[in-house]
């Protein structure tokens, strides 16, 4: 007896088997089986068929060592689970998704002339197999690599099977399209930082993958910080460049723009006019648009913006295939759009570090460039100690030097002051002539301003003590200087012009520490009351003849900070 296996697998891929009284057959998902089912269900080696006597006997699993090896989802007959089975005309069986339907075929007598048609003609030699010339060169370098699992996954086809339908063909080929301009793209974005070059690609491949008829690059204002969702167009184009005149002025929807924004989707929209998630979007339906892409420009810090494509043919639409390829093309978009905007902001920061690490602390510098809303015209009142110096007969020296020899002299004097400054977390306010405006507790207040303020005063005054013999020794003449500190509550902020504005203070505090300072001798530290209270007795003071001020009802308090003992 012979038999016929009528084969259907979870494909749907249909075709039959022919079984032979004298040979067995195997049935698995690994190609050398004789039936290879294109299931993941099915074991590699799920079951063979043997003949027995007459008919054919169904044994789940298969051959090794002597033993049998069960499948792991076993086999079925009729709907019922069988390891081994004799097999009968109509027997339905059931592999995983695939359906085996067995039929016996009776043998038909055998006559002479039949076997003799069996017998191999002597006279005609067989064909010859064609030996494979192979190459051993090793691999060259590899440009890209897919998964065999992803392609498994997304398209269910075996790569055990030669039984392939034109409908998995035609994903496969699809699929394929989509990778290379991918891959395209991704090669362009890795040499690219200039944002119009990087949505120029973008439009370019959208239009090769998709039949778009506009495509709109939109990037959020980074002054809108994500609020209302400011938007910018940063690129547009027409595929028919010659509608472009006549399409100038077509818009791009609010709703669907926000919509994408907010809930951070990617939205594919067949017919505007009707979908029920857009209503309130007259601005397409106006223009008649049928079928609308947008997708977001995210990465994991946020929405950078949109692309935004469309369709004016009405009996036109896109597909979800083309959602898919549009939010690929935007995902790799967002990340670069991401890297310039980071490039961008080093490149500002650093130049703002520059300029303003020569007049703050770094600390200071940094919680500035962290809140870039401090940049400001305006102010805050706070407590502040002030400190002023002065180079004391400075006016002479400079009558008498040569003028380069002056300017030489003042960097190598301001160099070291300002390193002191900064160094007992001052900010340098600024350089006036030969003197120097320094403030403690401005932009940021603390416990210690006071102290650290008279702290700077004494380290000014023996720097420049340890200066002079250096001074001396080139050819300068030796200076000395005066320093006045008053602590109390100033204005402190920026203060200017839209066009030029400076971070200092103003008010009477600033002024009171001035007039202290124009009061000392060369080599002499005068501090107020106030300064002397905030900051303790960090150094020995010898009280003064208390000081005159105008707008002052009360004389101030003067002490004198003996450093040198």
């Amino acid at each position: 007896m012979r038999g016929k296996l009528h084969i259907t697998d979870a494909s749907g891929a249909s075709w039959t088997h022919e079984l032979l009284p004298d040979a067995g057959c195997t049935i698995g998902r690994m190609r050398g089986n004789d039936v290879v089912l294109n299931d993941r269900r099915v074991s590699r080696k799920h079951a063979f068929i043997a003949p027995e006597g007459t008919s054919f006997k169904l044994v789940d699993g298969f051959l090794e060592g002597g033993a049998i090896i069960r499948s792991v989802n076993h086999i079925f007959v009729n709907g019922e689970m069988q390891l081994e089975r004799m097999l009968q005309d109509g027997d339905s069986i059931t592999i995983g998704q695939s359906t085996l339907k067995f039929e016996a075929v009776a043998e038909k007598p055998v006559t002479l002339r039949s076997i003799e048609t069996l017998k191999p003609a002597t006279e005609t030699a067989s064909p010859s197999k064609k030996t494979v010339n192979f190459e051993d060169a090793p691999l060259g370098h590899t440009q890209m690599q897919i998964s065999v699992n992803e392609i498994l996954g997304a398209t269910n086809v075996s790569l055990e099977s030669a039984l392939v339908t034109p409908g998995e063909i035609k994903t496969l080929r699809r699929k394929a399209k989509v990778l290379e301009l991918l891959y395209e793209m991704s090669k362009t974005l890795g040499t690219v930082f200039d944002i119009e070059k990087v949505f120029e690609k973008a439009t370019d491949l959208i239009f090769r993958g998709t039949p778009a008829d506009r495509v709109v690059a939109l990037l959020i204002d980074d002054a809108s910080n994500g609020e209302g969702n400011s938007l910018h167009q940063v690129a547009a184009k027409m595929r028919d460049a010659t509608s472009s005149a006549l399409t100038a002025k077509l818009g791009v929807s609010r709703t669907i723009t926000e919509k994408v924004i907010n809930a951070r989707v990617a939205l594919l929209s067949q017919d505007v006019s009707a979908d029920e998630s857009l209503q309130g979007a007259a601005s397409i339906v106006s223009q008649g648009v049928r079928s609308t892409i947008c997708a977001p420009l995210i990465t994991q810090s946020g929405v950078h913006g949109v692309i935004y494509a469309d369709r004016l043919d009405p009996f036109a639409a896109f597909t979800e295939e083309h959602l898919a390829l549009i939010s690929a093309v935007a995902a790799q978009a967002a990340v670069t759009v991401e890297t310039v905007k980071a490039h961008e902001r080093l490149a500002r920061e650093e130049v703002a570090r520059a300029n303003y690490s020569r007049f703050m602390p770094e600390y200071v510098v940094k919680q500035l460039l962290e809140d870039p809303d401090s940049f400001r015209l305006g102010g805050v009142n706070q407590t502040i100690t002030v400190l002023f110096a002065d180079i004391r007969g400075f006016t002479s020296l400079s009558e008498t030097e040569q003028p380069e020899k002056i300017v030489a002299l003042l960097n190598r004097y301001f160099s070291v002051i300002s390193e002191i400054i900064f160094g007992n977390g001052g900010t340098l306010d600024k350089y006036i002539g030969d003197g120097i405006m320094a403030l403690f507790g401005a932009p940021t207040a603390s416990k210690n301003d006071a102290r650290n303020a008279v702290k700077a005063a004494v380290e000014m005054q023996r720097k420049v003590a340890e200066l002079n013999p250096q001074l001396k020794a080139d050819g300068f003449a030796e200076i000395a200087i005066g320093v006045g500190l008053h602590t109390g509550v100033a204005t402190v902020g920026y203060i200017g012009s839209d066009l030029r504005s400076e971070y200092t203070a103003i008010g009477d505090t600033v002024n009171l520490s001035a007039r202290l300072e124009s009061n000392t001798t060369g080599g002499q530290i005068l501090i107020s009351g106030a300064t002397a209270a905030a900051a303790g007795d960090v150094f020995p003071l010898v009280r003064r003849d208390p000081l005159t001020v105008k707008n002052r009802q009360q004389p101030v308090d003067v002490f004198e900070v003996v450093w040198n003992a």
